[in-house]
């Protein structure tokens, strides 16, 4: 899966998911232009991880939940390099509540940054893609919430739902100019946002107790990212990929179902 001559531009790329995948492609020879929030005190530790690896970047902040700032961060991009090659669009913002008490601007504001800010990224990137010709990779970072119903997170789930409906559209329409439109669905990740929700213990023991014996890191999400961007995926659109450890299916186990009668 060798990257080298692509550009990849990868949206929340300071921490977490998004650095995982921008040092992924790094290391898979890509030049990666990375975006975080502006002000961001991590962005530029990524940067400087990427160019260690004897990479190109570019580090650009930029808000992404909203349309200005996806189109100052394509045109930026765009003045600094040639082409984009692949996208990662990785915006999400979370709050959890239950369903009874969910503030109504806040699952406003979580469509917007974890759905719309997708659809403004990409269909940007998109339109230089197709005016560039010669095809491309677009990843969206959707969640495992897209299909289970986990409690507290009715706004999160829907939209992660949303977005990978909307891939496959795009994965349709795309299709005629090359353009291959894939999501990743992470399960229970270690990121620094899980350690500021949840204490080292609870990371410890509860990863243990996933199938994988324990919880996903942003590496992994990064390698299933580098696939789907490689040529090694060319054949592949409109998929949607868990990377979560069998998440999924930790209460599937014969330890797990309570027993039939005898």
């Amino acid at each position: 899966m060798d990257m080298t001559g692509k550009t990849a531009l990868v949206t929340g790329a300071g921490r977490g998911i998004g650095q995982g995948c921008a040092l992924a492609l790094a290391r898979a020879g890509a030049d990666v232009i990375v975006n975080d929030r502006i002000g961001s005190v991590d962005l530029h530790k990524t940067a400087d991880q990427i160019r260690h690896l004897g990479r190109h970047c570019v580090t650009l902040e930029s808000d992404v939940f909203y349309r200005a700032g996806c189109e100052a961060l394509v045109t930026d991009a765009l003045s600094e390099v040639e082409r984009i090659d692949v996208l990662v669009s990785n915006p999400a913002f979370g709050v959890r509540c239950d369903f009874l008490d969910y503030d109504p601007d806040d699952f406003e504001r979580v469509l917007s940054g974890t759905l719309t800010s997708g659809f403004h990224a990409s269909q940007l990137v998109a339109r230089h893609m197709v005016a560039r010709g010669g095809g491309g990779k677009i990843v969206f970072i959707s969640s495992v919430q897209g299909e289970m119903p986990l409690a507290r997170s009715v706004a999160y789930g829907a939209a992660k739902a949303g977005l990978n409906h909307m891939a496959r559209t795009m994965a349709v329409e795309l299709a005629e100019h090359r353009i291959n439109v894939n999501v990743i669905e992470p399960g229970w990740t270690d990121t620094p946002g899980e350690r500021e929700s949840f204490d080292e213990h609870v990371i410890r023991d509860e990863g243990a107790k996933l199938p994988w014996g324990r919880l996903g890191t942003p590496d992994d999400i990064g390698q299933a990212a580098v696939f789907l961007a490689s040529d090694a995926a060319d054949y592949i659109t409109g998929v949607v990929l868990p990377v979560d450890g069998a998440f999924r299916f930790k209460d599937c186990r014969a330890a797990a179902v309570i027993p039939a009668r005898e």
